[in-house]
């Protein structure tokens, strides 16, 4: 980077950022973060978008989405997308989605690979739960 040139992201707000993630992802995997993102904006209208862990080997940062706490992470991995979920661990997973973190005590994850199927409903219910146990004041006690 030149001297005095800013950041990608600087100026840029966190949906911009979020944008510019998906669209370097070329493959496959741009459309499927893409597809969840817009799950999650469907099922929490409320959440805030948000770009954390910017480091040298991911200077882009990954993507957030908060709601009183975060709700969920999307990370793009070699073969998968995955949402990560912080109090997965305590979320109802009813159709059995997390497969990914689960010897983890507090976080679950869902990985998506190529081809996979996205099962909008059971991703909204799982969203909404996680939305729930950041903003329920009695869960959190």
């Amino acid at each position: 980077m030149k001297a005095g040139a800013k950041p990608p992201s600087e100026g840029r707000s966190a949906s911009q950022q979020i944008d510019a993630i998906i669209k370097t992802a070329v493959d496959w995997r741009g459309p499927k973060l893409a597809q969840l993102r817009a799950i999650i904006q469907q099922a929490d209208p409320d959440a805030v978008e948000e770009v954390k862990w910017k480091k040298p080997s991911r200077p882009q940062g990954v993507p957030v989405w908060s709601h009183d706490g975060i709700v969920c992470v999307g990370d793009t991995l070699k073969n998968a997308v995955r949402l990560t979920f912080p109090k997965g661990a305590q979320v109802k997973d009813p159709h059995k989605l997390f497969n990914a973190r689960l010897n983890s005590k507090t976080a679950r994850a869902i990985d998506f690979g190529e081809g996979d199927a996205v099962d909008q409903a059971a991703i909204e219910a799982i969203v909404r739960d996680a939305v729930a146990r950041n903003t329920d004041k009695e869960r959190k006690s």
